[in-house]
């Protein structure tokens, strides 16, 4: 708490109302224009609050003016109380309702490209005849293909797999409950894999991006191709506790990219994969991450894009309240530090006292 404001609670309590009197009043219609309106902010906040709910996220980003950062944390404060109930069982890409699917390396890919909802090939321009008075009631609607496209699509790595382009992937047993769990567990240094990719995902969008272009543009010793992008549904598949049998408790909108670059473990007979994936569709966030998933197997990497570093200052929450706190009273500190300097002054600054000899001028002193 601010304790140092003049006023003391009643200036904080009025400091609350006139950031609740800029923001309007909340209500549900707000946040549900929200909810249809900016979906893509939207997966900005369930990703980096890794808690699947477009209504909480809405209302956190009402809440807060739009703030991402706070909003990052009333989600993730929420997330805390709530008890984990079961665990998913583990979803393949191949499973995964398939509405975006692009690879930059290869022209045709088997299932065939699909550009999905996306303004990556359409004219950047602002629609200036809306502030004219041109109103849509109306969305325009989705555009009716002759042959549908199917729901799923065969994985592009696991063709590259059986040509011999990547190493074979083992068979993974373990339990979904058995899993390391990045909110739960203390990180330790080498962190295990699940580790890494679940601070990817929970990591700040803007972090990644900065770290991921400065290692595209040279300071990391890697240039990957995108091999796949994926966005979709995903079912979220709960084991019956009595049954024992599998079934969806709904779908969830995820995302996922995998780079490519030469260079395997021995360097010169095979390709390496970078990974990365998160709740929400973001896109520019997960071509980033998964080129520092690359960019971290590597034995020497840049500074920058060590393990430790990435995954300590890409985390939204504790940057963003580290930044925070510096606006909290830190006046004793700095009280001490203007003591100081005052000394110093006084001490060899003024008039009264003469400055301080160098070395040079006490040896041409004691000279015959």
């Amino acid at each position: 708490m601010y304790v140092a404001a003049r006023g003391g609670e009643d200036a904080i309590q009025h400091a609350e109302q006139f950031y609740q009197a800029m923001l309007g009043k909340l209500t549900p219609e707000a946040i549900q224009l929200i909810q249809k309106q900016l979906p893509f902010l939207l997966d900005k906040v369930i990703g980096e609050g890794s808690l699947y709910s477009p209504e909480l996220a809405a209302l956190a980003l009402a809440q807060t003016g739009g703030d991402v950062y706070e909003a990052v944390l009333l989600l993730r404060a929420y997330r805390s109380t709530q008890p984990r109930l079961a665990y998913a069982e583990p979803v393949t890409a191949g499973e995964v309702l398939t509405v975006r699917r692009i690879s930059a390396a290869f022209k045709d890919i088997p299932g065939g490209q699909v550009l999905g909802p996306t303004l990556d090939y359409s004219h950047r321009l602002l629609r200036l005849d809306v502030l004219d008075g041109i109103r849509e009631d109306d969305a325009p609607p989705a555009p009716q293909a002759e042959n549908p496209a199917p729901p799923t699509y065969p994985v592009v790595a696991d063709w590259q797999r059986s040509q011999g382009l990547l190493p074979a992937l083992d068979a993974d047993q373990t339990e979904p409950a058995a899993v390391p769990d990045v909110t739960t567990d203390v990180v330790l240094f080498p962190a295990p894999r699940a580790h890494r990719l679940q601070a990817l995902a929970r990591a700040d969008t803007g972090g990644v991006l900065a770290l991921g272009y400065a290692s595209m543009r040279g300071y990391g010793l890697i240039h990957p191709t995108v091999n796949e992008l994926r966005l979709g549904y995903a079912e979220v598949g709960l084991r019956h506790p009595v049954t024992g049998e599998v079934f969806s408790a709904g779908r969830v909108r995820v995302s996922q990219a995998e780079v490519i670059s030469s260079g395997g473990d021995d360097g010169k007979s095979s390709f390496q994969l970078g990974f990365a994936a998160t709740l929400g569709w973001n896109e520019v966030k997960l071509i980033a991450a998964s080129t520092l998933d690359m960019e971290m197997n590597n034995r020497e990497p840049h500074p920058a894009h060590e393990e430790e570093f990435v995954m300590y200052h890409t985390e939204p929450v504790e940057s963003s309240g580290f930044c925070i706190h510096f606006k909290l009273p830190h006046y004793v500190t700095f009280a001490s530090s203007m003591d100081s300097v005052r000394k110093v002054i006084s001490t060899f600054y003024t008039n009264d006292t003469p400055p301080p000899q160098s070395n040079h001028e006490n040896m041409q002193q004691v000279q015959p």
